[in-house]
């Protein structure tokens, strides 16, 4: 399985916004703070948002706040946003897969793959996370 830097960053963002629930973060210092390349982040940001997993508002007191609550808001959630399929064969997803002779079993075993990522990322929420942040193990952002 890959993990693209998109479903990463996309996560370290929204980990960033959970830690900071009161008020919003902008683009530059969820950037700064997670070192992730700005343009790419207002990309995949921009995805989160149009998912509602990110709400926005602009002017000087704007920024972004996560679009429902930590707790329920999934790694599954955040993949799924940014990169559609969870897992592929050859960019295809692997519904109606289907091979000849010795090969027939092999599309089950991708599929219970994909169901078994499916499962770790569908049970771990934000949340679930942000006590690791808080601890000092993930950077926190200084002020906006």
């Amino acid at each position: 399985m890959h993990i693209s830097a998109k479903a990463d960053y996309a996560t370290r963002a929204l980990l960033e916004l959970a830690c900071e629930p009161a008020r919003p973060l902008t683009c530059e210092a969820i950037a700064s703070s997670q070192q992730i390349p700005f343009r790419f982040l207002k990309s995949v940001v921009g995805e989160l948002r149009k998912a509602g997993l990110v709400r926005s508002q602009r002017g000087c007191e704007g920024g972004y706040w996560l679009g429902r609550p930590a707790g329920e808001i999934t790694l599954l959630d955040v993949s799924r946003a940014v990169d559609g399929e969870l897992l592929t064969l050859r960019g295809e997803p692997l519904t109606g897969l289907d091979y000849p002779g010795a090969a027939t079993g092999l599309p089950g075993i991708w599929r219970r793959i994909e169901a078994d990522a499916a499962a770790v990322l569908g049970g771990v929420t934000l949340a679930s996370l942000v006590p690791v942040a808080e601890s000092g193990q993930l950077s926190r952002r200084g002020a906006a």
